[in-house]
C-alpha cells in the first residue's frame, strides 16, 4: 500500500478520536472491499455493518444525524451509491432548504471508483460520477480525492462544516500513490 492508503487511514482514525462519530456501511466490520483496511483498526463499537442494501443505510445515516451523531456512511462502490440517490437527492439535499437552514443532518459519506488492478471488476464497479452528483446536488458538497495531501484537509473540513459532504477517493490509487 501507498501514501494514499496511509492517508485513508490515518483520517478514519482521527475521524474515530471524535466523540460523536460513527461509522456504517458494508465492509466496515469485516473484510470485503479495499476500505477495510482503512477502517479495520478502529473500535468495533465504533462501526456497523450494513447489509447490500443502500436505501436504507442512507437512510440510517440520516437519522444518526439527525439525532446528533456525525455518520461517516460508506459505499465502496459509486455506481450503487446511486441506489441511495433518491434519500440523497430528495432528503439529505433538501433537508436544509425544507426547514429555513435550520436542519443540516452532518452525513460524510465515502464512496470511490472502484479498482481496476490486478484485474478488471466489471463496469458496474468503476464509474466515476462526480459531475453528476454535482449536478444534482445543491447542498451537499462533492470532493474528489485525487492526492494523499488532499484527504485529510477533506475529511477534516467536512467534520467541522457540519454538512453533507460526499468524498470521492480512487481504490487504485491505494497502490499507486
Amino acid at each position: 500500500m501507498g501514501k494514499y492508503f496511509d492517508a485513508m487511514k490515518e483520517t478514519m482514525t482521527w475521524l474515530a478520536e471524535q466523540p460523536d462519530t460513527l461509522f456504517l456501511g458494508q465492509a466496515v466490520g469485516c473484510p470485503g472491499t479495499f476500505m477495510y483496511g482503512t477502517v479495520e483498526h478502529l473500535d468495533e463499537g465504533r462501526r456497523i455493518e450494513i447489509p447490500v442494501c443502500e436505501s436504507f443505510q442512507m437512510q440510517m445515516s440520516i437519522g444518526l444525524a439527525l439525532a446528533g451523531t456525525v455518520a461517516i456512511s460508506i459505499y465502496p462502490r459509486q455506481n450503487f451509491l446511486m441506489l441511495a440517490m433518491g434519500d440523497m437527492s430528495c432528503l439529505l439535499d433538501k433537508l436544509s432548504d425544507m426547514s429555513g437552514g435550520e436542519v443540516v443532518p452532518p452525513v460524510i459519506i465515502r464512496t470511490a471508483a472502484g479498482t481496476t488492478k490486478p484485474i478488471h471488476p466489471g463496469h458496474q464497479h468503476v464509474g466515476n460520477y462526480a459531475d453528476g452528483f454535482r449536478a444534482i446536488f445543491k447542498n451537499i458538497e462533492v470532493v474528489e480525492l485525487h492526492e494523499p495531501e488532499d484527504i485529510f484537509p477533506a475529511y477534516q473540513r467536512a467534520y467541522a462544516n457540519r454538512r453533507p459532504t460526499l468524498l470521492i477517493e480512487f481504490g487504485d490509487f491505494y497502490g499507486d500513490k
